[in-house]
């Protein structure tokens, strides 16, 4: 009796082995959901300025939030202004504590 115990519980955990691995969420921010809605938040305010301030802009600058609040720009601008204007929307942001400014300017772009 003790065998088939020790088999069906090898059994189980095999078969659930895949299961536990798949519910670990790899990225560390939907792992709490209060925290990256904070972070979603913060890439939305950000995005919804650029629209507001050069709505052609926002089609080549990608904005990225991370949990402590530092935003990451990237992309293309036209001009060095342009690329300024971004970080300074962004720094202007509520919850916004840093910005790394990744933008390079391409002044032939459409």
């Amino acid at each position: 009796m003790d065998t088939k115990r020790i088999i069906a519980c090898v059994l189980a955990a095999s078969l659930l082995a895949p299961v536990i691995g798949l519910a670990q969420d790899s990225d560390a921010d939907r792992s709490h959901p209060a925290q990256f809605v904070k972070d979603s938040a913060i890439t939305a305010a950000i995005k919804t300025k650029l629209a507001a301030d050069h709505p052609a802009s926002l089609g080549r600058l990608k904005v990225d939030t991370d949990k402590d609040g530092v935003v990451w720009l990237s992309g293309t601008a036209r001009t060095r202004q342009e690329a300024d204007r971004a970080v300074e929307i962004a720094r202007g942001t509520d919850g916004v504590v840093r910005v790394k400014n990744d933008i390079v300017v391409r002044p032939d772009q459409k």
